[in-house]
């Protein structure tokens, strides 16, 4: 624990009990529900009573959090992150309580989505903003990093945990029990951030503590101010090419299934691999990197970047074996997970005033996961217009990547370059 708490730069225990609980919740949260969409689908259409179609508008309708994130960044502003978390873990509790026990009708689940929407708004970015809070500007590389590891064991671990478990006992029924279980888990989650997340930025400048309407507008101007950051943008822009990336990622396994003709089997180890593995092994990684060879997260998500362009390069424009494919795929995953682990860290050490630091988060998640309105309906377009082709598409979707991943590339160089730039100059 004490290498731990000097790598992130930590003064004491209490601060390392912060972090993790911060940590821990930015996963919990979404274990009894999110998580279960990959592994459990089928199971989910049971217990919820609705058909792929209706699913996917639930789904839908969560998404539309990003719609909220730039106005999130006032509320991530004005209140404190303990506040944050805490609202957010009770309305999901109580929201998943009536899912697990009244089943809804559907009418009912779309406006339960739409809540969680809104609070995915403020709660994600409070998260991150929970990682500022903890770790100093040297050492949130790591903090980041481990934010992905962590999260990403967490999930793997509590799905393995149900799967085992299905495999003697009716699935839904087990199914059903998992939610409530995980669930159950936002209680101790909240007494863990009462207890180790104090109260920050905004909120807890007691010289207007009577002042509503002072904070309010403080909290406005500092999203005003947020928006009107060029470095912000281009942090935020590098991290939408990661996620594009990341997506484009998911899309290997079905790639080596209909160009290689692997067997369902032989990819879905791809895929355990390719995904959960390389996930969990990147974050700390990545942080590692990030704090201790580059001293810059926005410098190694541009290495990382770069790195990628040219796999996909090789994968597009060079005819190779399903080997070397499988290699060059898995060294793909770990480059964009490394870049993933840290996607809003460059956000993190530029330097803005604390109390703004809600609002930049809000406003890099919004970019940076914006991709999903629109790279999975235009990899799908292109799978669907060359259905029987589909080699030709993967190649299309690849060649993207490709323009993408340079872009970023360019976007992270760049603001590395500025940076550089602002820190000589505070030297002079």
């Amino acid at each position: 624990m004490n290498w731990l708490m000097h790598k992130l730069g930590l003064k004491n225990a209490r601060q390392l009990a912060g972090y993790l609980s911060v940590v821990t919740a930015g996963q919990i949260i979404y274990s009894g529900f999110e998580a279960f969409k990959g592994t459990f689908y089928h199971q989910l259409l049971q217990v919820l009573h609705v058909n792929n179609a209706e699913l996917g508008v639930i789904f839908s309708l969560i998404g539309l959090s990003m719609f909220f994130y730039i106005p999130g960044g006032w509320i991530n502003n004005r209140f404190s992150i303990r506040s944050l978390l805490i609202t957010g873990m009770s309305i999901r509790f109580i929201t998943m309580c009536i899912v697990i026990f009244l089943n809804p009708s559907f009418t009912i689940l779309k406006v339960i989505a739409v809540i969680w929407g809104l609070v995915e708004a403020f709660f994600w970015p409070a998260v991150l903003n929970g990682v500022v809070f903890f770790t100093d500007r040297e050492h949130r590389g790591l903090g980041f990093g481990l934010l992905e590891s962590i999260r990403r064991a967490q999930e793997m671990l509590m799905n393995l945990l149900l799967v085992a478990i299905m495999a003697a006992v009716s699935g839904v029924v087990v199914l059903k029990g998992g939610m409530l279980a995980y669930n159950l888990l936002l209680i101790p989650m909240i007494i863990l951030i009462w207890k180790f997340v104090p109260k920050n930025g905004i909120a807890a400048d007691e010289s207007h503590n009577q002042e509503t309407g002072y904070k309010s507008a403080k909290a406005l101007k500092g999203l005003l101010y947020v928006l009107t950051q060029p470095k912000v943008w281009l942090a935020a822009i590098t991290a939408m090419s990661v996620y594009w990336g990341y997506i484009i990622l998911i899309y290997t396994v079905p790639y080596l299934q209909s160009v290689y003709h692997l067997t369902t089997a032989q990819t879905a180890f791809f895929g355990v691999i390719n995904t959960a593995l390389m996930g969990f092994i990147a974050g700390v990684i990545a942080g590692m990197i990030s704090d201790f060879v580059f001293k810059s997260s926005a410098k190694m998500i541009g290495v990382a970047l770069l790195a990628s362009t040219v796999i996909l390069i090789i994968i597009v424009y060079f005819k190779i074996g399903t080997q070397l494919s499988i290699v060059l795929l898995v060294i793909l995953s770990l480059t964009t997970f490394l870049s993933k682990s840290v996607l809003l860290a460059p956000i993190s050490e530029l330097k803005l005033p604390e109390d703004f630091s809600g609002s930049a988060m809000s406003v890099g998640s919004f970019l940076a996961y914006a991709p999903v309105f629109w790279v999975y309906q235009l990899n799908g377009n292109l799978l669907d217009a060359f259905k029987g082709h589909e080699a030709v598409a993967y190649q299309m979707i690849f060649k993207i990547g490709i323009v993408v991943a340079l872009c970023g590339t360019v976007s992270a160089l760049l603001l590395t370059y500025l940076m550089k730039r602002s820190r000589q100059r505070e030297v002079q």
